[in-house]
């Protein structure tokens, strides 16, 4: 229902992503400030758990087993967008509550790509194992990692300016 939907609507589908990372950004840095670390444990853990339910939950048919190996132009296209989107929340949450933003991209990167492997030695699940993916869910990372650099120079700059 939910790809229907996306594409009916597919022209607003790349403002709404920009305005989730940044409704998401938003939500981080506040939680990030208020210095509610375990309000953003519990989101990386719920982000994470969305990220296996979608990428493991098996679909009703078994699929080849194998990979595709293809490259696209990211932000072009939903399903380009969607596995973006996958991964910020993961990367931005537990990268703004860990402090460690560039370990935690590293991380779901990893991730991604044991998930991708998952699915391609296990056709029973019925997923379809890409390289495509992995690398939109890598960017997906970067772009949450980058998210929490921002939050916590600009956090490091308020600090410094408020004991000043």
């Amino acid at each position: 229902m939910i790809a229907t939907l996306l594409v009916e609507y597919s022209r607003a589908v790349p403002v709404l992503f920009w305005v989730a990372v940044v409704a998401a950004s938003v939500v981080a840095w506040l939680l990030h400030r208020l210095g509610l670390r375990s309000v953003l444990f519990v989101l990386a853990g719920l982000s994470l758990v969305a990220v296996l339910a979608l990428t493991l939950v098996p679909e009703s048919e078994p699929a080849p087993g194998g990979c595709t190996v293809q490259f696209s132009v990211p932000f072009l296209g939903i399903d380009t967008l969607a596995n973006i989107a996958m991964t910020v929340p993961l990367a931005l949450f537990f990268g703004v509550a860990t402090r460690h933003p560039l370990l935690v991209f590293a991380g779901v990167s990893a991730l991604s790509a044991v998930i991708e492997t998952v699915q391609s030695l296990a056709p029973v699940i019925g997923r379809r194992c890409d390289t495509d993916d992995w690398l939109m869910n890598t960017i997906g990372a970067a772009l949450g990692a980058g998210a929490v650099l921002v939050i916590l120079w600009v956090e490091g700059r308020r600090r410094a300016t408020v004991s000043a």
